[in-house]
């Protein structure tokens, strides 16, 4: 972010020899201390050391450079009168005006802290407060006021705006107060940034994939569950939540007092499609239940059936013995009785078999509509959340 300050001196330096005159620099040549220019710089503007320095000030963005939303800072450059590793050069010019105002500005680089809400992240809007004061005059000595009103403040720094990157130049607010430690109060100028973020690189790049992950999920109850790629597939769509929830951990910090709601929105999809995996994995188990029993039951059956066989064709074939053939023909009609008893009893099973594939169905169909019914409410609501 660059930011404009623009400073101005009112000052009112009257003659040393006027009657009653008491300056800061008819002292200083009293005392023989105004031989050189030196001492003249530490001396306040005014006429009469009980009248306070006006200063007025005025602060323009012009570009928003970096905000660190894992460090909580604000990266800036600033023009104004002061000394600082990250400065540029001293501007060694000041303006002279014809009422007595003097006008200087400098340029100079700044890191700050800002306190940000990640709440609504990305769409969040981020307030970051400026402090001016003095360090060592209080307001008795200097009186800092606004040179400008916010609304002009906002249109000039728009109008001068030279990036368009990230975030958006909202407003700029100003607000004055007093501050006090030990001593007298000092006066402090409060500008109050508010910035908007950009949110359309995060909605494509993070937002819309897990919305499309959710959507395939639900678009996976019209697979088959016979086999297993439907529970594959619900596994895979999983696991791509998963990598994008470690982005996201990146993205935002640890310390944020409330749970961001992109965070709730990961972890509340993700937890869906995991209840929707547990219910796959159930399905397929009432399914394949239900055809283990058929099939073992069939097996049975078929082996009596080949027991009867071999008994009719191993009955003698002799007409000698009638008793022996009569035998072994009550033999084979008791067998076949005995076909007929296990052929029903296999239709019995084999309903029980139907009977846990058709609730395996129930349960997917009404699940199916509890998980859809879920999914909308939780995406309005989320909505709402976002966009109050």
């Amino acid at each position: 972010m660059y930011l404009g300050w623009l400073i101005f001196y009112l000052a009112s330096v009257g003659s040393p020899s006027a009657a009653g005159n008491c300056s800061y620099k008819a002292l200083i040549e009293h005392l023989g201390l105004g031989s050189g220019d030196v001492q003249m710089t530490s001396m306040r503007p005014v006429s009469m050391w009980e009248t306070p320095t006006l200063v007025y000030m005025d602060l323009y963005v012009t570009s928003i450079t970096e905000v660190n939303e894992k460090a909580q800072s604000l990266s800036t450059q600033v023009t104004i009168f002061i000394k600082t590793e990250f400065a540029t050069t001293e501007n060694q010019y000041v303006q002279l005006q014809n009422q007595g105002a003097v006008v200087t500005s400098n340029t100079l680089a700044a890191t700050t802290t800002c306190e940000m809400n990640l709440h609504q992240f990305p769409f969040d809007v981020q307030s970051c407060m400026f402090t001016l004061q003095s360090p060592i005059h209080s307001n008795k000595e200097l009186v800092i006021n606004p040179y400008s009103d916010a609304s002009f403040l906002t249109f000039s720094s728009k109008k001068a705006f030279q990036t368009q990157g990230e975030w958006e130049l909202l407003n700029i607010n100003t607000s004055k107060a007093n501050f006090s430690t030990l001593g007298d109060p000092h006066d402090q100028l409060i500008y109050k940034i508010t910035l908007k973020r950009r949110p359309l690189l995060y909605v494509i790049n993070f937002l819309m994939p897990v919305l499309y992950f959710l959507i395939l999920d639900l678009a996976s109850f019209f697979v088959d569950s016979t086999g297993g790629e439907k529970l594959g597939f619900k596994v895979t769509l999983l696991l791509s939540i998963s990598v994008l929830l470690l982005l996201l951990q990146d993205m935002l910090p640890s310390t944020a007092s409330d749970i961001p709601l992109i965070g709730v929105y990961c972890v509340v999809i993700f937890t869906l499609i995991g209840i929707s995996v547990l219910e796959t994995i159930l399905v397929n188990f009432l399914i394949a239940k239900g055809k283990t029993t058929v099939s073992v039951k069939k097996k049975e059956s078929s082996s009596a059936l080949s027991d009867v066989v071999k008994d009719t064709e191993g009955s003698p074939g002799s007409e000698t013995d009638r008793h022996e053939e009569q035998r072994y023909t009550s033999d084979a009609l008791k067998q076949i009785l005995g076909e007929l008893q296990a052929a029903a009893h296999l239709n019995e099973k084999e309903r029980k078999g139907l009977c846990w594939t058709r609730v395996a169905t129930i349960i997917d169909v009404v699940f199916y509509f509890l998980y859809l019914i879920t999914v909308i409410v939780f995406l309005l609501t989320l909505f709402k959340a976002w966009f109050p």
